[in-house]
């Protein structure tokens, strides 16, 4: 009996040590975090200030990029749109003013209106002062008109331009900025001091890795 204590607790002994033991050849391999992906908002911002939408594609903002160029396209549009019309209008202008009557762009634009009752040129047998006055008021607004639109466009192009670069910088600042969504309060009913007794209530914000 005691015999067959002796050989249950060797070999217990040797299971034991047998399933705790490591290989001698075996190295344990350490697990290396993965690389985070970092961002410099220097960085972005160079990309941002020398190509429209790189520094949205260098903060993985992809989605922007389309919203970048929609917001050129726009404005580009803008700019044609203006100044084909200022160009028109300067024209008519200039052609209605001058004595030679083969300039008559502004018969173009005065499609509604019958040139006998303004123009002096062609008809000055017909004409009305006060018509040609009118004429010439409308022609001029019509040129500080698009020329004030055409200028804006100009002016917001230059503004989106620096809006894409603040947004890639902000982005890019903001990147590795994490807000944890383990958020705990404890409550301390009450908290001694030299002047007596007081309640209190403490927040923790827990950052989870």
């Amino acid at each position: 009996m005691k015999l067959s204590s002796t050989i249950a607790a060797f070999l217990l002994f040797v299971i034991t040590l047998t399933s705790t033991a490591q290989p001698a050849d075996t190295v344990p391999v350490r697990k290396e975090r993965a690389k985070r992906y970092s961002i410099e908002p220097i960085r972005a911002t160079m990309y941002a200030a020398a190509l429209p939408g790189l520094g949205q594609i260098y903060n993985r903002k992809y989605w922007k990029v389309p919203i970048v160029y929609a917001g050129f396209g726009a404005l580009g549009y803008a700019v044609t749109f203006n100044t084909k019309n200022y160009n028109t209008f300067i024209n008519a202008y200039q052609d209605f003013t001058d004595i030679i009557p083969e300039t008559d762009s502004y018969l173009d634009l005065l499609v509604n209106m019958n040139p006998e009752q303004y123009d002096p040129v062609l008809h000055p047998k017909t004409y009305n002062p006060s018509t040609e006055s009118w004429v010439k008021t409308t022609l001029l607004n019509g040129v500080d008109y698009y020329r004030k639109y055409r200028d804006l466009s100009y002016i917001g192009i230059a503004a989106w331009y620096l809006l894409t670069i603040i947004d890639a910088h902000v982005d890019a600042s903001l990147f590795d900025y994490d807000i944890s969504d383990d958020i705990r309060a404890s409550v301390v009913p009450v908290s001694f001091n030299y002047s007596g007794v007081s309640p209190g209530i403490t927040f923790a914000l827990l950052k989870t890795f």
